[in-house]
């Protein structure tokens, strides 16, 4: 399984154009096979702040995700609406089942 980790920076006043073009990605992202979540969340720490938590069956699923056209076009429209690049961590990890 694959986790990652997305921390997103915007650019005052442009809110409402990131989480535009974020609703299409993560519809699309969703509806992808090999997709266990997609969720964004929005920092109560930090102003402009957000979080993209994505968890992916195994690397080859995350690698399709990396190559589509709906990811594309969100990087294309990024720097509209970013502050600073994306901070992204991916990485192995297996679920735990504690009793």
């Amino acid at each position: 399984m694959i986790i990652n980790y997305v921390h997103l920076q915007l650019q005052p006043g442009q809110e409402h154009v990131f989480l535009k073009a974020s609703k299409l990605l993560i519809q699309a992202s969703r509806a992808e096979a090999g997709n266990v979540s997609y969720d964004l969340l929005k920092s109560t720490e930090q102003d402009f702040r957000y979080h993209v938590v994505e968890i992916w069956r195994d690397a080859q699923t995350f690698e399709t995700h990396i190559a589509t056209e709906h990811l594309a076009t969100f990087l294309q429209q990024a720097p509209r609406f970013l502050a600073a690049p994306m901070d992204m961590h991916a990485f192995d990890g297996q679920p735990l089942h504690l009793q």
